[in-house]
């Protein structure tokens, strides 16, 4: 097969800053190069004008579904529905996250998971639970949940032949500690959430190799002045990373905007914790065997009231995080993407750098997507200017 090559000019997001104008040499599935300037394109090379900007990829590492499609519920032809949604929405690396569920099922939904990893259309696999607080459980269905158990969680990590990329659990439950180092020796991260646990106990976690929070604030035990409990624990080691959901439902914009100027975005990433519902109408959803209901742009349980995923894409999120919490643009797109694709698969991921796959995402100025490319192919067949 010929190896197309590309030229794209327009205003770049590249490591250093703002290329603009700027260009991006892309041959076959990689990146050959790039840099400021308006260069001719060379013999053979195919120009593409691009009005706006050029970002890299987003990688979201927290995502249960959307388009209508589940990671959850063992369906292949759901699950990729989910995968090809947040595709065409400018995701280009995904972790599918799986929720408590009964353990023969998550075997099922890993095992059809796997699947989706070798065709490429999705990354990793995330499991958020079945080992959380039933105080914490939130939209987590806590009938399914479960004690700390080494035998349960080898079982999962087999059915995931290598696939699982990390694993949320309550750290304050007896056992907690011997999963994270269990999940850490896989090779997966450990991720601290849906938890009551202490500042101490959350500390014991990190100290055991925990160095994710899942979704920071929400799930957790509240930050007090006198019991800062996980959130204090989670953003006081450097090297914890910290989820945030930038809904506009989950967090305040000033609460996004000021943890992610505190702890810097190389320790904060945007995830969507996406359900079924993301990019659908309003109205009843399921999630992990629980009704759920979409209003206003928020997910609730039904009955319940806890909020349940959110309805949002990555770069939904990159969107909310320029304009209502005001981040400027190389922090919120270090968030969305730079960070996570870190976290994913070492630095050439999520960043515009010679040698890495040419992920990316056209957009206007006022972060309007437009295309986007993954592995050098525009998933449209085409650039749109």
């Amino acid at each position: 097969m010929t190896r197309v090559r590309r030229l794209l000019r327009g205003a770049v997001l590249a490591p250093g800053g703002l290329l603009d104008p700027g260009w991006v040499r892309i041959e076959g599935e990689l990146i050959a190069g790039l840099g400021a300037g308006v260069p001719a394109p060379a013999p053979g090379e195919l120009l593409e004008e691009v009005d706006g900007l050029v970002l890299p990829g987003l990688v979201d590492l927290h995502c249960h579904g959307g388009g209508g499609g589940s990671f959850s519920d063992a369906q292949p032809d759901s699950a990729r529905r989910a995968a090809e949604f947040h595709r065409r929405a400018g995701t280009t690396t995904l972790w599918a996250s799986l929720v408590t569920a009964p353990v023969e099922e998550l075997v099922a939904s890993l095992a059809m998971l796997r699947e989706l990893v070798a065709d490429g259309l999705i990354a990793g696999v995330h499991l958020e639970g079945p080992f959380l607080s039933a105080r914490r459980c939130g939209a987590q269905n806590p009938a399914h949940l479960l004690a700390p158990d080494r035998r349960v969680l080898a079982r999962l990590l087999e059915a995931g032949e290598g696939t699982v990329r990390m694993v949320t659990l309550a750290p304050e439950l007896p056992g907690a500690l011997e999963l994270v180092g269990d999940v850490v020796a896989a090779g997966a991260l450990a991720a601290v959430g849906h938890t009551d646990a202490t500042y101490e106990q959350t500390r014991a976690a990190i100290d055991a190799g925990a160095s994710v929070a899942t979704h920071l604030y929400n799930g957790m035990r509240p930050l007090h002045h006198r019991d800062p409990g996980p959130v204090v624990a989670l953003a006081n080691d450097a090297g914890v990373r910290c989820e945030l959901i930038a809904d506009g439902h989950h967090l305040h914009p000033a609460i996004l905007e000021a943890t992610t100027r505190c702890l810097g975005s190389d320790r904060t990433f945007l995830v969507t914790d996406a359900i079924s519902a993301a990019g659908m109408p309003e109205g009843r959803y399921r999630l992990g065997g629980l009704d759920v209901e979409v209003s206003g742009g928020s997910a609730h349980l039904v009955g319940g009231g806890s909020l349940a995923g959110s309805t949002i894409t990555a770069f939904d999120g990159l969107a909310f995080a320029r304009r209502q919490a005001g981040l400027p643009l190389a922090r919120a797109v270090g968030l969305a993407a730079v960070t996570p694709g870190r976290l994913a698969g070492g630095p050439q991921s999520g960043t515009l750098v010679p040698g890495a796959r040419a992920d990316l995402v056209a957009c206007s100025r006022e972060l309007e997507r437009r295309a986007v490319m993954i592995g050098g192919a525009w998933l449209n067949d085409r650039a749109r200017d």
